[in-house]
């Protein structure tokens, strides 16, 4: 009786629905929960400065400047459009403006705190679009595997994901590029079932498709790699269908259709190549990724795409400040893991042996393994290491999410399949438990740790400074901006006594010759008054004779996450 009973709850007509929306409750409060607590960092404030519709140009460099006028391309500016946003997105920053011009609009829904913009407005849209992505994955996973339970796992996988909370707390554009790549995939799948029915693909679909691409080629251009290792998936189909009939499937009147989606996805995405090839901006923005190979550099993309795997499911406290609850936290963690990802591969060794899904199942086994094999490909043969950017992983992290949630959905209906002595379901909840508690870490910045934290630094210039304080960097872009910018909004809204008239700003622009820093550095410190404090950060410049003239601190001072300093006092 109570099989029954349970039978006719989950064929009732709200029982999805109501389940959806319970996974779409957690999934937005968990991307809400201390959204404004972590300090902003330089590549939100890119985004926050160009939603604005400003631009970085103003800020003066090689002068001392007070706080207030580093802060002002965050100011709310009621004058400039969208218009202003395009054209300064596209020619200070390396990326197209969709996202930009979307996030223009919401911010202007929300009131802003003195003058600058709110922290608030800029997180809580890419969390709204996280959030959105709970509901995209059950109908993905439904789609995909023509089964509810893979939808509703997917979408609790996706709801507590410890990679998919640290994307949407970001003011960043990835998780609306999220949500074209699950499109994407979605007219993928579809076009997938036309081709094993040998019927052509609707015009509907064709122009669903081209839409969905241009939009994710609007929206970040590595976008491009979800295309490609889509293409690795459709030439993996066509090979296996031309080894059944002997025949150049390729050339077949099916296969044709797919062509117009080629060339109007090529289109789409190479109206944006003009605009990017002139961008003067992009060597200093794409640096960081780039680099010769020595040593130990040569295996670490493997364990930097490693890490990001694994926190695609789970991530505890490994960046926590206690020793012991790090040491803790990976033990736990590899105990996990040794557990889990034999019944994980089992579940989907499951659903490759099935007829009607196992097609389904290898497009997307083989879009994963195609985005990974150009991120290695992008990485040892053309010198830019996109595994050093985990958030980069969006283009094929839709993938995984619904690949585990169809292996869960193998785990959840066989008792038997779970290891040392747990049963399938138990398995399946300890899995997504696991997820939470992991969400629960990235929310309280204990995983994907903010990588600047001028919320620890700030109070490390209080406690050792009692004089002006001119604080100096080199600078070669905007990144350096952005930099500064988190020091001067934490000395801003941080709450400390700190006198903020009395700390200055020094951008000293480097271009080709480190020695202009130096120079800039140099002329600074004659025309201030003394006493001071200089307190270099990330300063990457031979030091000037008028710095050694001042005291250098002997204290042991404590590291800080993402500044490198050093303190001088200038008497």
């Amino acid at each position: 009786m109570d099989v029954n009973n349970r039978r006719s709850t989950v064929s009732d007509p709200w029982f999805h629905p109501l389940l959806l929306l319970i996974w779409f409750i957690i999934g937005i409060g968990l991307r809400l929960t201390n959204l404004t607590a972590k300090p902003p960092w330089t590549d939100e404030f890119a985004t926050l400065v160009f939603s604005l519709g400003n631009s970085f140009l103003p800020v003066p460099l090689d002068q001392a400047i007070t706080p207030d006028i580093l802060l002002q391309p965050l100011q709310i500016n009621p004058a400039v459009g969208i218009g202003d946003v395009i054209n300064n997105i596209l020619t200070e920053d390396n990326h197209p403006p969709l996202y930009f011009v979307l996030v223009h609009l919401w911010m202007r829904l929300f009131p802003h705190p003195e003058g600058l913009v709110s922290i608030f407005a800029a997180r809580s849209f890419p969390a709204l679009l996280g959030a959105i992505s709970i509901p995209c994955a059950y109908f993905l996973g439904k789609l995909a595997f023509r089964s509810s339970l893979v939808g509703q796992l997917a979408a609790a996988m996706m709801a507590v994901s410890p990679y998919a909370i640290f994307l949407a707390q970001e003011a960043r554009h990835y998780t609306l590029a999220m949500l074209w790549v699950m499109l994407s995939l979605a007219c993928l799948v579809v076009a997938i079932r036309h081709l094993e029915k040998q019927k052509l693909l609707p015009l509907w679909l064709i122009i669903a498709w081209v839409g969905v691409n241009a939009l994710g080629f609007a929206t970040h251009f590595f976008f491009v790699i979800t295309l490609g290792a889509e293409a690795v998936a459709l030439i993996f189909v066509a090979w296996k269908q031309q080894t059944q009939t002997k025949t150049w499937v390729l050339f077949s009147s099916v296969w044709w259709r797919f062509y117009y989606v080629v060339v109007g996805t090529a289109v789409a995405g190479l109206v944006w190549l003009p605009g990017w090839l002139q961008n003067r901006y992009i060597g200093a923005l794409t640096a960081w990724i780039k680099g010769e190979r020595l040593g130990l550099s040569w295996i670490s993309p493997i364990f930097q795409a490693l890490g990001t795997w694994i926190t695609m499911i789970s991530l505890l406290p490994v960046e926590a400040p206690d020793l012991t609850v790090v040491i803790f936290s990976g033990l736990v963690m590899l105990i996990f893991f040794i557990w889990a990802v034999p019944i994980l591969i089992r579940g989907i060794k499951f659903q490759l042996q099935k007829p009607e899904i196992g097609s389904i199942t290898q497009v997307f086994i083989g879009v994963v393994l195609g985005a990974i094999a150009f991120f290695f490909f992008f990485t040892y043969f053309l010198g830019i290491d996109l595994t050093r950017g985990a958030r980069y992983s969006f283009v094929y992290f839709p993938a995984v999410i619904i690949l585990v949630g169809a292996s869960l959905a193998v785990c959840y209906q066989n008792p038997n399949i779970g290891k040392w002595g747990i049963t399938g379901k138990q398995a399946v909840m300890l899995i997504w438990v696991m997820g939470l508690i992991s969400a629960i870490s990235v929310t309280f910045n204990l995983g994907y740790r903010k990588y600047y934290r001028p919320d620890l630094f700030l109070p490390v210039i209080e406690q050792n400074s009692s004089v002006p304080v001119l604080i100096a960097t080199t600078h070669k872009s905007l990144v350096q901006t952005g930099e500064m910018m988190g020091i001067a909004w934490e000395l801003k809204f941080s709450g400390l006594q700190t006198n903020i008239e009395n700390t200055q700003f020094l951008l000293a622009h480097q271009a080709q010759n480190p020695n202009t820093s130096t120079i800039a550095l140099e002329k600074t410190i004659k025309e201030l008054p003394r006493p001071f404090d200089l307190w270099l950060v990330n300063f990457h410049a031979p030091i000037s004779q008028e710095v050694e003239k001042c005291l250098p601190d002997d204290q042991k001072l404590p590291g800080i996450y993402g500044y490198e300093y050093e303190l001088y006092h200038c008497k």
